[in-house]
């Protein structure tokens, strides 16, 4: 009986660690995969395509910051949440054929959470700064779904604080 269960035990962990394994590439390519598509359903202004990358959630939170302003944007819905401070934007904006690119420092997940970081640099008709990024994410239904922007200039000549 004890062997048997012993058995039954190992064969659990085995398997266990091997789907951990395979799911780990996986879910970091979905991660990738979903930031990638909230950010050019924004500069495309697909606000359909932006929204469902989105958990659409009271606690999801925006925030950028550049030479020309800092601005946050929390919640999702009310008069003051992601979707309706950004609702002008989508009516207006012209869809921008942008090229993206992303310097990956740190993907990590735990559990049905992840966290995410890069540098951003977006070349189109408009000066960018490079950015300095990080995402929040949760899988929902086996979906990751972005709850937390944080975006920040990074400027050539201003040195970086690491510790």
């Amino acid at each position: 009986m004890k062997t048997q269960t012993k058995k039954m035990l190992f064969t659990f962990i085995a398997w266990f660690a091997f789907t951990t394994m395979i799911a780990q590439p996986n879910d970091v390519a979905a991660i990738k995969e979903v930031i990638s598509k909230e950010t050019e359903a924004f500069f495309g202004v697909n606000k359909q395509s932006w929204a469902d990358c989105w958990h659409q959630v009271p606690y999801a939170y925006w925030s950028y910051s550049d030479s020309t302003a800092t601005s946050f944007v929390q919640g999702w819905q009310g008069d003051k949440g992601l979707e309706k401070t950004f609702e002008q934007y989508f009516k207006t904006a012209k869809p921008s054929k942008a090229v993206i690119t992303r310097d990956w420092l740190d993907i990590k997940i735990f559990g049905n959470g992840a966290y995410a970081r890069y540098f951003q640099n977006v070349k189109d008709e408009i000066e960018h700064d490079v950015t300095s990024e990080m995402r929040v994410l949760e899988k929902i239904n086996g979906k990751w779904k972005v709850i937390c922007v944080g975006a920040i200039a990074k400027y050539p000549n201003v040195p970086t604080v690491n510790h």
